[in-house]
């Protein structure tokens, strides 16, 4: 039976187990799943595969940058406990390396080799699961590289060295001199990390047309209920969707390091230094655990079930 990433998805997610190892075991059991679980309890991995059902949404935000190299990873436990242990940060802040040159793909990141051990990321992670007790989970990655220039970080509310609970990368391309960048590339990120809203993509241009429409749609509406007529209403739909732009657009959001100048200016200032122009080229901004359900605990019903009384 042919082993597809589909199947190696399924099975990582029932068990928690890297992708490597599940790709293994599905291998060695002709692609049954649940001769594959079995199969991962043999080899030691049983303790984890018990962990995974468990919601894995705290952890820790990392990254890494190295020139105009720059990398973030998110690596989840199931408890913020658990992301100021050692050993989970000493892995966290290993695996933000490996994504210098692995993280541009969070499966071949987890595929890749850990720093001084003779297996994967994904493996190392399964490892940790088993020796601290708790679900963990590379959940994603991401890679800036620019041309000429710097790649600038920050960490909001920092855990570690380089981690905490939200990262951001800032890339910074100029053919000038990158002496004084690296301050701007972490302000940049900073404003990336404070801004509300928190800008969608540089300029126009990168904003997803789908998220444009959504508010297009909504515009639409509440121009529809003031009773114009048709010509002015889509005027006032396209005037609320240049506002909408300039709210989300990095480039023309306002600078929250001084509330008064727009990032575009910022830019051009930071030219005379640089003694050529300076570009944002891409941004990446990880908070942890954005976008994974959690689950609300009732400690009541949980006290009463453990006394027998529920």
């Amino acid at each position: 039976m042919a082993i597809t990433a589909a199947l190696v998805k399924e099975l990582r997610e029932m068990t928690g187990v890297g992708m490597m190892d599940c790709k293994t075991a599905l291998g060695e059991t002709n692609g049954d799943l649940d001769a594959a679980v079995d199969w991962l309890r043999t080899k030691g991995l049983a303790k984890a595969a018990k962990k995974a059902s468990r919601v894995a949404a705290e952890g820790l935000v990392a990254v890494a940058t190295d020139g105009n190299v720059g990398a973030v990873v998110e690596v989840n436990s199931e408890t913020d406990f658990v992301a100021r242990n050692d050993e989970f940060q000493a892995m966290v802040g290993e695996i933000a390396k490996v994504a210098l040159t692995e993280g541009a793909d969070v499966e071949g990141l987890a595929a890749a080799n850990f720093p001084g051990a003779d297996h994967s990321v994904a493996e190392e992670v399964t490892k940790k699961v088993a020796k601290i007790g708790e679900n963990m989970n590379l959940r994603r990655s991401a890679r800036i590289e620019v041309e000429s220039g710097i790649v600038g970080s920050y960490i909001h509310n920092p855990a570690g060295e380089g981690m905490g609970a939200i990262g951001i990368l800032v890339g910074l391309k100029t053919t000038g001199k990158t002496d004084g960048l690296a301050a701007l590339g972490r302000q940049l990120a900073m404003h990336v990390a404070a801004a509300d809203p928190a800008p969608l993509a540089v300029s126009q241009d990168g904003v997803d047309p789908a998220v444009v429409e959504k508010e297009r749609a909504v515009f639409v509406e509440q121009a529809a209920e003031s009773g114009k007529p048709a010509n002015i209403v889509e005027k006032m739909v396209e005037g609320r969707v240049r506002k909408f732009y300039e709210e989300v657009c990095l480039l023309s959001q306002t600078y929250v390091i001084d509330g008064e100048s727009k990032i575009s200016d910022v830019l051009k200032a930071a030219e005379k230094d640089a003694g050529a122009p300076v570009e944002v080229t891409e941004f990446v901004r990880f908070a942890i655990g954005e976008g994974i359900e959690k689950e609300e605990a009732d400690f009541a019903a949980e006290v009463a079930a453990a006394a027998g009384t529920a």
